[in-house]
């Protein structure tokens, strides 16, 4: 395994901007994640805050023990029991058999990042994974993608889900995922490291209920000897920590929506687009209601000081809603506006890893965290990951194609320059010329036919058509087999493409761990750890 850093640009000009800290940007933030003193500075500030360190290490033990865990888990679990202790926290929904990469990418970020500054500052740094478990959006973990040949197919979990539920509440099969993933598998191929890691995924889908379950199992299975610790934000037990955090956000919640559409304007001045939908109304919480089996957004109308739903279908007073909040925690939740903070009030947060979209929507958060007393933490830009298998860089080299041009760009532009580089230009030229002697003989007989026989001139136009038809069927049998003479070099092109940015996507938003496990092994994605890891917005290639 060899490491090679690139300078890419990120997913969004923002991100691009936040990684360079620019002028333009730095306002929006009270840290530059760059600095090291910005974490010394962090670490000062959070020592006069108080946590609910003891509750927080108790729900963590007790929700993780269905989970695969080790000696550095409970070290980890009494870190954060100390009052100098801090967390590198960070987090993604609950893909099945852990999503995309990118959620794998955030673990190693997280992970690595907490290390260094743990031996940077001489304290206790935790690393924590939030799993986005409240999520609802069930069509966007429900799924991976498979090669087929050299094309990616989506895999869709074939068990449906009517009512729109909490992942954390979304129950599954074990006889279905059971066989749902012995089809994965055998998409991929048997080598020396399936029998493994099927004992594994067996284990994860026996002793898991949810989705969030599986995905916890899993991952804790890859990264259990790191000391990561998981939360869910949708677990009632969770939630129940959560009250009095809950309250302030009902309080506040006129206040929040005015400093973040003031800190739209702020970047709207600056040229700089928003990246959240909020409405003047808005109260940045979700309801759960029972009847409706449906999570939803509250607003609040100062006119009749009532939190309502849009279609006023329930309604609460600012009492009753306090009420909720005390006595059934678990029908509330955050929305992209109150997670940040929730996160922030709960732990001792010394930097949250965050993805392009992530870094561009807390920049108009701000003035919200104002509201509660507290700053927010240093956005540390996750690693961007590129696997790169051997073969692929073997093909690579073959094709005398530019791999930082493939990540940055695909390599359709490439492989079209080629296809048009093998076209026979005798053929065209033959064809070419055959197409305009058949359109001006045809329109000879036209001419001809409008005069003598105009009964046939729209029987003329549609013979032309066929014949014109068949010339360009034959056209493309004959330039699909100069193809096919060249099909050992497009294959390599399609091959490298679907390996490293399939249909112009980056990989890590296709491909899936599993690939990789059993293919390498187990521990190939720990192993990743074992090298030094950039946080200088590079783009990190992990030759294979």
């Amino acid at each position: 395994m060899e490491m090679l850093n690139l300078s890419l640009p990120a997913a969004n000009k923002f991100a691009t901007e936040y990684i360079i800290q620019s002028d333009r940007i730095s306002p929006y933030f009270d840290y530059r994640y760059n600095e090291s003193q910005s974490y010394e500075k962090r670490i000062h500030e959070l020592e006069g805050r108080s946590f609910m360190r003891e509750e927080l290490a108790s729900y963590i033990e007790q929700f993780m023990g269905k989970f695969p865990v080790s000696e550095q888990v409970g070290i980890s679990l009494k870190k954060l029991q100390q009052n100098n202790s801090a967390v590198v926290i960070g987090g993604q929904q609950a893909g099945i058999m852990t999503g995309p990469l990118y959620s794998i990418h955030k673990v190693l970020s997280i992970v690595a990042f907490a290390k260094e500054k743990e031996r940077e500052l001489q304290v206790p740094v935790i690393p924590v994974f939030w799993i986005a478990g409240e999520d609802h959006d069930y069509p966007e973990v429900n799924h991976i993608f498979t090669k087929s040949g050299v094309k990616m197919n989506k895999i869709v979990y074939p068990e449906k889900v009517l009512e729109k539920k909490m992942v954390s509440n979304i129950t599954f099969d074990k006889n279905i995922c059971r066989e749902w993933v012995d089809g994965i598998l055998e998409a991929y191929g048997e080598t020396a490291f399936t029998k493994d890691l099927m004992i594994i995924l067996d284990e994860a889908i026996q002793k898991s209920d949810t989705f969030v379950d599986l995905f916890g199992y899993i991952i804790m299975a890859m990264f259990k000897d790191t000391g990561l610790l998981l939360v869910d934000s949708g677990d009632r037990q969770f939630r129940q920590l959560q009250k009095e955090i809950l309250k302030k956000q009902i309080r506040m919640s006129k206040e929040v929506t005015q400093s973040v559409f003031m800190q739209q304007k702020n970047l709207l001045n600056a040229g700089i687009s928003n990246s959240i939908d909020i409405t003047a109304h808005a109260a940045n919480l979700f309801y759960y209601d029972e009847k409706q089996h449906d999570r939803l957004l509250l607003e609040y109308h100062q006119e009749s000081a009532l939190f309502t739903d849009k279609e006023q279908s329930i309604q609460f007073s600012l009492e009753e809603l306090l009420q909720v909040a005390e006595d059934s925690p678990e029908k509330l939740s955050n929305n992209v506006v109150t997670r940040p903070i929730t996160q922030e009030l709960l732990f001792p947060t010394l930097a949250f890893i965050a993805g392009p979209g992530e870094i561009a929507y807390w920049a108009e958060l701000q003035q919200a965290f104002r509201h509660f007393s507290i700053q927010m933490p240093p956005l540390v830009p996750r690693i961007n990951f590129t696997l790169l298998e051997r073969d692929i860089e073997t093909d690579l080299n073959e094709l005398e194609v530019s791999l930082e041009d493939v990540l940055a760009k695909g390599i359709e532009g490439q492989k079209n320059a080629f296809l048009q580089s093998i076209q026979s230009d005798q053929a065209d030229s033959l064809f070419a010329s055959l197409h305009a002697d058949v359109k001006k003989h045809y329109r000879c007989i036209e001419d001809y036919a409008k005069t003598e026989t105009k009964g046939v001139v729209q029987l003329l136009k549609k013979n032309e058509q066929k014949v014109v038809e068949h010339i360009q069927f034959l056209q493309q049998k004959i330039q699909e087999d100069i193809q096919l003479q060249h099909s050992h070099i497009i294959n390599k092109y399609d091959r490298t493409g679907t390996a490293l940015k399939p249909d112009g996507a980056p990989q890590e938003r296709v491909w899936n761990a599993l690939y990789y496990m059993n293919r390498y092994g187990l521990e190939f994605f720990q192993q990743i750890l074992n090298h030094p890891l950039p946080f200088d917005g590079s783009h990190v290639v992990v030759k294979i």
